[in-house]
């Protein structure tokens, strides 16, 4: 093995638009080939990967009260939302011969396991790539925090959430050209900025547990790989006493 493993144990968060591709809806298959090919790069390395997808490219429970449809039941149909997407990377992990599961916060034994805490870190060290579908089961929390709750409950290095832009800017990078990219940038910077790495809860969560998240495009290809062998790209966010600037 040439290369040296930062990570060990990482949480991968996506995003469900992210499945989209150029499409308007749904999931393009070419997205799910693309990221099954760029994950397997890190799994053949010897990284035990846990996963969180979103369900925005299908259904979005914030959008429910415009709808008509009260908040709790828009949140339980984006759930469910997540689990289609989740099926469909673990057929396209499968498709390249790595095995995984698939672990639902609400029962539905027919097409997933109950999440269970240590079973889920025994699938992990037994080099399964474990699937967080559902989010946490409840309402009103977002799939970030889920990804933060698992990623804390597993014990994991830290949060790689791949994104389409190189990082975390101080404003959007593609409506404003001369956004500036942050290297490196505290938790509470985060929040008093108000900069939308993650919501709240979830960068609250990460900031008690001294969690870092690494903030990365995932459309280019190799980067994912980068990240955990330590290659300094995208943006690290922790605990910084200095937030450091790429101009």
């Amino acid at each position: 093995m040439t290369n040296k493993i930062k990570y060990k144990r990482i949480l991968l968060k996506l995003s469900g638009e992210s499945l989209m591709g150029n499409e308007s809806f749904g999931i393009d298959p070419k997205v799910l080939t693309y990221f099954a090919d760029e994950i397997k790069k890190i799994h053949d390395l010897g990284v035990q990967v846990g996963i969180v997808i979103g369900g925005g490219n299908i259904y979005r429970g914030l959008n429910a009260t415009d709808q008509g449809i009260d908040r709790v039941t828009g949140d339980q149909m984006g759930m469910l939302a997540t689990i289609i997407n989740s099926l469909a990377l673990q057929n396209a992990l499968e498709n390249k011969g790595i095995f995984t599961r698939l672990m639902s916060a609400i029962n539905m034994e027919a097409i997933a396991e109950p999440y269970i805490r240590r079973r889920a870190i025994r699938h992990l060290e037994k080099k399964r790539i474990v699937i967080f579908g559902a989010g946490t089961g409840h309402p009103y929390f977002s799939t970030d925090t889920a990804a933060s709750l698992r990623a804390v409950e597993i014990e994991a290095s830290a949060i790689l959430k791949g994104t389409r832009v190189d990082g975390v800017f101080d404003r959007d990078p593609e409506k404003h050209p001369n956004a500036i990219r942050f290297e490196e940038i505290a938790y509470m910077d985060v929040l008093k900025k108000n900069l939308r790495v993650m919501d709240l809860t979830a960068i609250s969560l990460c900031q008690e547990n001294n969690l870092p998240i690494i903030v990365f495009n995932m459309n280019s290809a190799g980067n994912l790989l980068k990240v955990v062998t330590g290659e300094n790209i995208g943006t690290s966010v922790g605990n910084f006493n200095v937030t450091e600037i790429v101009k």
